[in-house]
């Protein structure tokens, strides 16, 4: 039923990791010029040449950083480079561990390595989500060959801090271990910006591969078009798997991505503002209310907020849908102990965005009050 209503104009869409802006004409005609002059074969395997460029000189411009080329690949989306980072460590007899709650997909990606997996959950705490980087170094196995974590994260929109990302670099460091981090949402930020980047405090040859993309700070999530940072080291292996999977980035999109990090900041700002707004949003409606614990997220664009008395997230979803015509993604899908949560995603235009706010209140409270 859910699935058949993905396209209902009558749903407020709460449930979708996008906002309702297309992405600017600006970049668009970047990629329709790119066909207009005939660029539609085969590329290098890591990316055009020109687009690792961009990318080099966003990320030294961000961070105050200067990172290797070399290290720089677009194997396709950003999913696509969480893939092949997994695989890249992990396979059968190994371990791999998961901050959550998470994005579905990112469990999906470890169990098809064959590894063993845990996950080390985040924990409201005061109102705020937090993560005990003791938990993460007491699920770390022997085997264990990967850790993957999200910030600023979906779903909750923790963000984690330099101190604790320069730790948990210290602990792969010593163990071995590969650190997937997953920095999609580095500029859907509301009281920093740019969010910190593991990239600040890594050497060129860490275990690390930073995972980014295009889809979230200038709407551009039907291009799906992503890049890694990794070691140097692992080159050939990226252009390998990439081959594997689609022969490389769509050739004339790439184009669009390298406008958009040249050209794309006063975008990126309009988008950081409209989410601002969408967050102080959710937090009016949803803060304080006996029946909803709500911690106002420090990036992303989504809340996660736990529902008194809700065991079932599934079938809530599926209520609400049914009788509000509300969309919200259950809570179960984002890992272990998250039966009693929700994900909402504020990135819709504000008038949507009240209005499903105030019918999902209605039915927390006709359902738990």
């Amino acid at each position: 039923m859910a699935f058949s209503r993905f396209d209902d104009p009558a749903v407020i869409p709460l449930w979708f990791g996008e906002g309702d802006l297309p992405t600017p004409s600006f970049i668009c005609a970047a990629a329709t010029e790119a066909l207009d002059e005939g660029r539609t074969f085969y590329v290098h395997t890591r990316g055009h040449p020109a687009l690792r460029s961009a990318i080099k000189a966003y990320l030294d411009r961000l961070y105050g950083i200067d990172v290797d080329p070399d290290r720089i690949t677009v194997p396709g989306s950003a999913m696509l480079g969480v893939l092949i980072a997994a695989q890249i460590a992990l396979g059968e007899g190994d371990h791999g561990i998961i901050v959550s709650p998470a994005w579905p997909n990112i469990d999906a990606v470890f169990r098809v390595t064959g590894c063993g997996l845990s996950h080390v959950r985040q924990r409201l705490d005061n109102d705020r989500w937090r993560l005990d980087l003791g938990e993460v170094a007491a699920a770390v196995q022997a085997n264990t060959k990967a850790i993957y974590v999200n910030s600023p994260c979906n779903p909750t929109g923790w963000m984690m801090p330099p101190e604790d990302q320069q730790q948990l670099l210290n602990l792969c460091r010593e163990r071995g271990i590969l650190l997937i981090a997953d920095e999609v949402y580095h500029r859907t930020v509301f009281d920093t910006d740019p969010a910190p980047s593991f990239l600040q405090w890594a050497d060129d040859e860490d275990p690390l591969i930073v995972v980014n993309g295009f889809s979230k700070a200038w709407a551009m999530t039907g291009w799906r078009l992503g890049w890694v940072v990794a070691p140097a080291s692992l080159a050939e292996k990226w252009a390998a798997l990439s081959e594997c999977y689609n022969t490389g980035s769509t050739v004339f999109a790439q184009p669009g991505g390298i406008v958009a990090l040249e050209q794309g900041e006063g975008f990126v700002r309009q988008l950081q503002a409209q989410y601002r707004r969408g967050r102080a949003i959710v937090d009016e409606v949803l803060g304080g209310h006996s029946l909803i614990r709500h911690s106002s997220p420090a990036g992303a664009y989504y809340a996660f907020p736990e529902i008194v008395g809700l065991k079932d997230s599934y079938a809530f979803a599926m209520d609400i849908l049914a009788a509000k015509d509300v969309g919200v993604a259950p809570g179960y899908t984002f890992g272990p102990d998250n039966e009693s949560h929700v994900r909402i995603s504020f990135a819709q235009s504000h008038d949507r965005l009240e209005e499903g706010l105030n019918r999902l209140v209605a039915f927390v409270e006709s359902k738990f009050g």
